[in-house]
């Protein structure tokens, strides 16, 4: 891999507002890296997997949030880790990204980072953001990474995803990200940032985390909405990405393809993420179905091989969360289904409809794990509890707590932190004796 320097922006200390977190000025200071089990630092919460510390046996009789603000425009789900929340959104013709403090709602520091961009699915930014030490880092819609300071906002590094060739476009035939803006996740892991570029000779890029000096770039395929994963899979710690062309494990200090799965559909709309489960990938497209991959060591290194596949379920947007064995997700579009699949053998173990719209593309549900139980945001914002019971569909709760939105929630320390297309809201799911029914 050629290895290259790239002109990034990187930002000189300024000003530090007074109105500044006690704890983040202390997470700051120590530069500290590890987060607590209890926070949900990035996408799909610590280990990126959909699941939470604690516990959940009953949902609330009514929604009475513990704070309610109002927000603009954007699918960006919130993260919170030290008592931080950040959440990104559209105000006055910018992305802008801000801090809250988690327990309050009361905002710390605001930091314009992009002009605005939008299609006829909505405005506003689409990737979620993730944590790491003192910093904060996310992508715009219109193509450019940015980390800033937890403390207070400031700028540290940033690059245009332009210098790689790639120019947003709502013109584009193909669903791909440089026509409906950057939705996937980034990664931190080490010393590194993994960023998905999407461009010829740079569909992955490395970075250093602190200085944004580039390390390698990687790959031909253009990026899905996809987020990426680190795993340790067939005993190797890998970048593992599901972009518009395939599934794929990428050396973490080099870039190197260590295996490589085609999966093409024609709109290129790959949205999961992947689910690591030993040394098996689950990911799931509207087109190709649910697909369980095999990794292994040979000899002429680790290679690839589709386990099983359960093409009835066509899943547009929502990725599965494995509990005990078993795959939970929102099921196959225009179906209004909720499915539980053998993770196994990919034998699906129930259905339940009764969830979305029954729309083509719009249809949605988020899934998080929390002890025993399984809390499910609908495209239409119901939160509804179930059991994660294999044997059959067991609803223990369900509650209205907001509007129409494909935001997935973060859940830390008993409090879930939801949005829709007005509202950012935190609810209070810590007490088991509140049932809804």
């Amino acid at each position: 891999m050629v290895k290259k320097t790239v002109p990034t922006k990187v930002h000189p200390p300024m000003r530090t507002p007074t109105k500044i977190n006690f704890v983040a000025c202390l997470v700051a200071a120590l530069g500290v890296s590890a987060l607590p089990a209890a926070d949900w630092p990035q996408w799909r919460g610590a280990n990126r997997d959909g699941h939470a510390a604690g516990s959940v046996v009953s949902l609330p009789k009514e929604s009475k949030p513990v704070w309610k603000r109002p927000i603009g425009p954007g699918f960006s789900s919130p993260i919170m880790a030290g008592g931080q929340l950040i959440y990104l959104d559209e105000q006055e013709g910018k992305e802008v990204a801000h801090c809250l403090n988690a327990a309050t709602g009361q905002e710390v520091w605001r930091t314009p980072y992009a002009p605005s961009e939008g299609d006829e699915w909505g405005r506003g930014p689409r990737t979620t953001p993730f944590m790491d030490g003192a910093h904060v880092y996310f992508q715009s819609m219109n193509g450019g990474f940015r980390c800033l300071k937890l403390a207070d906002g400031q700028p540290v590094w940033d690059f245009d995803f332009r210098h790689y060739g790639i120019s947003f476009s709502t013109k584009s035939s193909e669903g791909t990200a440089s026509r409906r803006g950057n939705n996937g996740s980034g990664a931190v892991e080490g010393n590194f940032v993994y960023v998905p570029v999407g461009a010829k000779g740079a569909s992955i890029v490395c970075f250093d985390k602190l200085q944004g000096k580039e390390i390698w770039k990687s790959g031909d395929d253009e990026a899905a909405y996809s987020s990426f994963v680190v795993a340790t899979l067939a005993g190797t710690r890998q970048l593992v990405a599901f972009t518009a062309e395939a599934l794929t494990g990428l050396d973490l200090k080099t870039g190197a393809t260590l295996w490589r799965l085609p999966l093409r559909t024609g709109a290129k709309r790959h949205a999961a993420t992947p689910v690591i489960d030993g040394d098996t990938v689950t990911v799931t497209s509207q087109t190709l179905g649910l697909v369980r991959v095999k990794i292994s060591q040979s000899a002429s290194g680790l290679v690839a091989a589709p386990q099983w596949v359960n093409k009835p379920l066509a899943i547009n947007l929502a990725t599965p969360v494995l509990s005990g064995g078993h795959l939970y997700c929102y099921g196959p579009i225009r179906t209004k289904d909720y499915v539980c699949v053998d993770a196994a053998t990919g034998v699906t173990k129930w259905t339940e409809t009764g969830f979305g719209l029954g729309k083509d593309q719009t249809d949605y549900a988020s899934t998080i794990a929390v002890g025993k139980n399984l809390l499910l945001l609908t495209y239409d914002g119901q939160l509804v509890l179930i059991s994660a019971n294999p044997e059959k569909f067991t609803e223990l709760g369900r509650l209205q707590v907001c509007g129409k939105t494909w935001c997935s929630p973060a859940f830390a320390e008993g409090k879930l932190y939801v949005r829709d297309g007005r509202d950012l809201l935190c609810l209070d799911l810590s007490n088991p004796s509140r049932a809804a029914r």
